[in-house]
């Protein structure tokens, strides 16, 4: 599968619960590779998931998956697999006969079944847990059995909302090198987080959404050009911050100061102006930095400037 058609596609996609709109006339079009789905709880993400998924069906639009309408598409969904943010486990049931069962759902003979299931429990880091009753796994563990059931088809396309939830940081980063290969490989990986960073570790082409709808799509350092105008947020920690402030208020772009507990937060148009003028006084022995922290090249500020 290449990168350059689309894989997945909402056209003018709007679904609603009742009086609740989940998502409002959403136009994206997602090819393979990773693409991140951002934004905060309640934003829309699970809706657009379980649209993508062919779970639920749109109250207005189209959604296609490989050219064709997903909802109740076999054909499709034989090569789609899920992981949704929701759990629904037998407890008692072992990891290893809850894949088997997905396996065997899925048309492989019993054999087939055992060895898919053994393979995929080793692909997740859950091999010496396969014997045990799910209700003993933690959440990280629970996450990694879902997201081994979402590949029990081998599929093309894999939707994944919240993969990492409760995972430790060695697990998360295991799931963050599984999901970059699958991008890799070709198949198209649409996975949602409200953890900005997670996804930053995964690809740099995102979706942000807020409100059911689309902010903004791309790849970030395109996304990141539409933060011109905006001043860039720089925090630092010193001993006196409101005498730093009166020493930076000449400095070319400075637009605002903040005061917080030891950290001086400076909002200015010319970062580069300001990082000079910090060295010059750093240099000059006048003033000892604790800490200097900018996160404007980062998703998380790309999405609260386009928010506010």
């Amino acid at each position: 599968m290449g990168n350059g058609d689309a894989v997945i596609e909402l056209l003018g996609v709007s679904r609603w619960y009742g009086q609740v709109i989940g998502l409002n006339d959403v136009t994206v079009r997602i090819r393979g590779g990773v693409t991140g789905l951002l934004g905060p709880n309640g934003a829309g993400k699970s809706t657009l998931i379980r649209l993508a998924s062919g779970l639920i069906s749109p109250s207005l639009g189209a959604v296609r998956v490989l050219g064709e309408l997903v909802f109740q598409n076999r054909n499709i969904l034989a090569r789609l697999g899920c992981c949704p943010d929701i759990e629904k486990f037998d407890e008692e049931r072992t990891g290893r006969a809850f894949l088997e069962g997905a396996a065997l759902l899925c048309g492989h003979g019993r054999r087939q079944a055992a060895a898919r299931a053994r393979d995929l429990l080793e692909l997740v880091g859950l091999k010496d847990a396969g014997g045990r009753p799910i209700g003993s796994y933690s959440k990280g563990m629970r996450q990694r059995l879902k997201l081994a059931q979402a590949l029990v088809n081998d599929p093309d396309v894999l939707v994944l909302d919240e993969p990492l939830t409760g995972m430790d940081p060695l697990g998360r980063r295991h799931v963050v090198d599984l999901i970059r290969g699958w991008g890799a490989e070709g198949r198209c990986v649409l996975v949602s987080s409200h953890i900005l960073h997670e996804i930053e570790a995964m690809t740099d082409t995102v979706i942000l959404i807020h409100h059911g709808r689309v902010l903004a799509e791309g790849v970030v350092h395109e996304i990141r050009q539409l933060l011109r105008g905006y001043p860039h947020c720089v925090t630092i920690a010193v001993d006196d911050p409101r005498a730093l402030a009166a020493r930076l208020l000449p400095a070319a772009g400075v637009v605002a100061f903040r005061f917080n507990a030891g950290e001086l937060t400076v909002e200015t148009t010319d970062p580069s102006g300001l990082f000079v003028a910090l060295e010059g006084l750093v240099l000059d022995g006048g003033l000892e930095v604790r800490r200097l922290f900018t996160r404007d090249d980062s998703l998380e500020a790309v999405f609260d400037y386009l928010v506010a």
